[in-house]
């Protein structure tokens, strides 16, 4: 395990909260590390296909959204989440228990950018997930204002170069012809694509844009392992109306649980 700070305390400082329009509720600490829109624009990406039993792998679970939005839109998914901080994966278990899907999600506790024979102790299986996906730590240690607490900066701060030990992670879980999803601030775009680089191909890159006519703040990228399809850039979505409300297809995904597809 990592020895960065654990975040330990958060048990009993927790709230309730429902998402996708109180069809899913969710714990989550009070203070510290708290799910916001990207992780249901991620859960949207996954190109699971209902009917198929299809096994997804998320790296860097948290408290579970992303994993539990995907098992409520495709029923017969089975999900398994990754997580390092063991309070939120306590809360992540519990939350899959709240909602019924404690049956096909699991959220077992680990760091992805440990050595991987610490992971081979969870026993999971190279390539053994058909879609894999992640939120990674969105700001680089030294770079960015630490958090207020040790359980947000350990969610939302990496050290130099740990993205690449993310995708790596991914790789080697991601089944030959399965595909990978992420979600990243849009200025960090050219290192994440470098990282995927020759691991995965039939890149497309789809934009979340604030209004319209801005720039975009966060994208979406999903690759195809081993293919050798090129780079397609997406129109992207808009996420606001000019009277701040969300956008149709932005409110399809937030509240419906609908998916996206990214090609």
């Amino acid at each position: 395990m990592s020895d960065r700070p654990s975040g330990a305390g958060l048990a009993g400082e927790t709230s309730r909260d429902a998402f996708l329009n109180g069809r899913l509720t969710l714990l989550q600490p009070k203070r510290g590390p708290r799910a916001a829109i990207d992780a249901l624009f991620l859960a949207a990406a996954i190109p699971a296909e209902a009917g198929a039993g299809q096994s997804v792998l998320e790296a860097g679970a948290g408290t579970g959204l992303v994993s539990l939005a995907l098992a409520q839109r495709i029923g017969d998914a089975q999900v398994t989440g990754i997580e390092v901080q063991g309070d939120l994966c306590r809360l992540a278990v519990e939350s899959a228990r709240l909602n019924g899907l404690e049956a096909r999600v699991r959220f077992l506790e680990g760091d992805v950018t440990g050595p991987p024979e610490r992971l081979d102790a969870l026993a999971l299986r190279a390539e053994a997930f058909r879609h894999t996906a992640a939120n990674p730590p969105y700001l680089t240690e030294g770079r960015a204002r630490s958090a207020a607490t040790a359980a947000k900066q350990r969610a939302h701060m990496a050290d130099d170069g740990d993205l690449d030990l993310w995708v790596r992670f991914l790789t080697r879980m991601t089944a030959p012809g399965g595909t990978v999803t992420l979600i990243h601030r849009a200025e960090e775009l050219a290192r994440l694509l470098a990282c995927l680089d020759r691991r995965f191909g039939g890149l497309a890159v789809f934009p979340l844009f604030p209004h319209a006519g801005e720039p975009a703040h966060r994208v979406l990228v999903q690759g195809v392992k081993g293919s050798r399809a090129p780079l397609r850039l997406a129109s992207g979505l808009v996420l606001h109306e000019v009277s701040g409300a969300y956008t149709a297809a932005a409110d399809a995904v937030l509240r419906a649980g609908e998916g996206l597809a990214l090609a």
